[in-house]
């Protein structure tokens, strides 16, 4: 799965609305629209998760910088996904040195 940002959304979008939009250019597994909780109105962006690279790719591609229900939408492969992948192993905490505590 490869996850992708949608930014610029207008306010009233709803997930189907972006299915449509987005499944013309590739399968498309979720769709989280990030809402205001107190209001429900979408914050101007999304995240989907994508089947495949190329999928995500060819959308990418094709939809950034296009206008969508009168807005300029961008639309990138998430760096969050591919942060996750690179994470360092945490030190053994048995082997972790302490620094001496001062006594007063």
């Amino acid at each position: 799965m490869v996850k992708i940002f949608i930014g610029g959304l207008p306010d009233n979008i709803q997930e189907m609305d972006l299915a449509i939009l987005v499944s013309l250019h590739g399968r498309v597994e979720t769709i989280k629209i990030v809402r205001d909780r107190a209001t429900g109105k979408c914050k101007g962006y999304a995240f989907l998760e994508i089947y495949s690279l190329p999928d995500a790719k060819n959308i990418v591609s094709t939809l950034n910088g296009e206008t969508f229900k009168g807005n300029i939408i961008t639309v990138k492969i998430s760096e969050e996904e591919s942060g996750a992948k690179t994470t360092k192993p945490k030190a053994n905490p048995a082997f972790k040195s302490k620094r001496p505590r001062l006594q007063r």
